[in-house]
């Protein structure tokens, strides 16, 4: 079976860099990015993830509907790398959806990843871990995100956390002899 692999970690903690330097830059690979560049520092983070790409790699960009994008782009490529639930969550909730439709979505997700055709990385922050949220939508991002990320972790096979830079690998495929 082709392998799956989430990678959480910390804001700049080299997630999505560490995610294309396992890819294959000869592979066909379709890079799904979540993002909006809804102000100018994200217009310059997206332009700097492009540039850090495979310009071979094509480029697919979904904010609200994943798992339909996944499902419909299963088995076309060798790969798949999502970047990033923690924007797609975050874009879900100002679009005004309900914490178990993100949820459900989820669910969705993990159900295509656990039978995927093609290689699946996943990117997503850690914001469990910092500080604590001083408004209700702060407080309701961290659970819906912290609920999606346990769902994605338990569907694949392989879980990085990153620290500084540094993979710290939390679950990995149970080899049988």
């Amino acid at each position: 079976m082709v392998p799956s692999l989430l990678i959480v970690g910390g804001a700049r903690s080299g997630k999505s860099r560490f995610a294309v330097e396992r890819l294959s830059a000869d592979a066909r690979i379709v890079f799904i990015a979540t993002a909006e560049a809804r102000d100018e520092d994200m217009v310059k983070r997206i332009a700097r993830h492009r540039a850090e790409r495979p310009a071979r790699w094509s480029t697919v960009e979904e904010p609200f509907d994943l798992a339909a994008r996944l499902q419909a782009l299963e088995g076309a490529y060798d790969g798949i790398l999502v970047d990033c639930l923690t924007l797609w969550v975050s874009n879900l909730l100002l679009r005004g959806d309900l914490d178990d439709a993100i949820l459900a979505q989820a669910e969705t997700l993990a159900g295509l990843i656990g039978r995927r055709r093609s290689s699946v990385t996943v990117v997503s922050n850690e914001v469990g871990e910092g500080v604590h949220p001083e408004t209700a939508m702060g407080l309701r991002f961290r659970d819906v995100l912290g609920h999606v990320n346990q769902r994605i972790a338990a569907a694949c096979d392989t879980v990085v956390l990153m620290v500084a830079g540094i993979p710290l690998t939390v679950k990995a495929p149970v080899v049988r002899a």
